[in-house]
């Protein structure tokens, strides 16, 4: 690896960790119990991370969790308005995943045909 490709690398791993900290709007749970990766939600997180970097996306956070029982329903992602909502998500494929990350992240218009359940109040 030349120098070059490690400056490159060093920006990206900096971008990366700016989506976990700082001033956030928006806090993603992926859950990545095994039968979520099993189901795709490693594809599914891959896809969002790259749309928000896509996309310049600095206030919105990504964590990894486990399992939620939601394991027919896998991938699972939920989103955490913070302050507000909690938003959740089912049946996932790279493609919605990019979708929610354009429209929900980015718009503000959840896709309600992928929503499971009645959004809730965030803690």
């Amino acid at each position: 690896m030349n120098l070059e490709e490690l400056k490159k690398l060093k920006e990206k791993v900096k971008q990366q960790i700016a989506l976990r900290e700082g001033n956030k709007r928006y806090r993603v749970l992926i859950s990545m119990g095994t039968s979520g990766i099993v189901a795709g939600a490693r594809e599914v997180m891959k896809a969002m991370l790259d749309e928000i970097e896509k996309r310049g996306l600095d206030d919105v956070e990504v964590r990894v969790t486990g399992e939620h029982g939601f394991e027919d329903i896998e991938p699972v992602v939920q989103i955490e308005e913070i302050g507000g909502e909690k938003t959740t998500y089912a049946r996932l494929d790279p493609e919605k995943a990019r979708l929610i990350v354009v429209e929900h992240l980015l718009k503000g218009q959840k896709v309600v045909h992928l929503v499971v359940g009645k959004p809730k109040q965030s803690d």
